[in-house]
């Protein structure tokens, strides 16, 4: 369950930061009322997780998902360029994660 929460609280974090590329400035309603309350409730389902996993390890995950995700997002909702640099950064964003949860693990006991 705490992995469902953590997979909530990444996709209405990536939902709030790609209309706050839509917002232009928070100067659109619509979509700048969806920055705040997606932000809210990523963060809510973020903190539910954390009551059973380790905190590192799970930042890492909502971060780097969250970091794909808003790529992926401006690539198909905004028409923003890849580029093999940027293709690299996301290789190396999901190798630190797996690196990170190889180390300090993700259930706390």
């Amino acid at each position: 369950m705490p992995y469902v929460l953590l997979a909530f609280a990444i996709a209405f974090e990536v939902t709030a930061t790609l209309a706050m590329r839509a917002s232009e400035g928070m100067s659109k309603l619509g979509p700048s009322v969806l920055v705040v309350a997606g932000y809210l409730i990523s963060f809510v389902f973020m903190a539910k997780a954390l009551t059973s996993l380790n905190v590192g390890p799970v930042y890492a995950i909502w971060s780097a998902l969250g970091t794909i995700g808003a790529f992926a997002g401006g690539v198909v909702l905004f028409g923003e360029q890849i580029k093999p640099a940027t293709i690299a950064g996301a290789v190396i964003i999901v190798l630190g994660v797996i690196v990170m949860n190889l180390g300090g693990g993700v259930s706390r006991g």
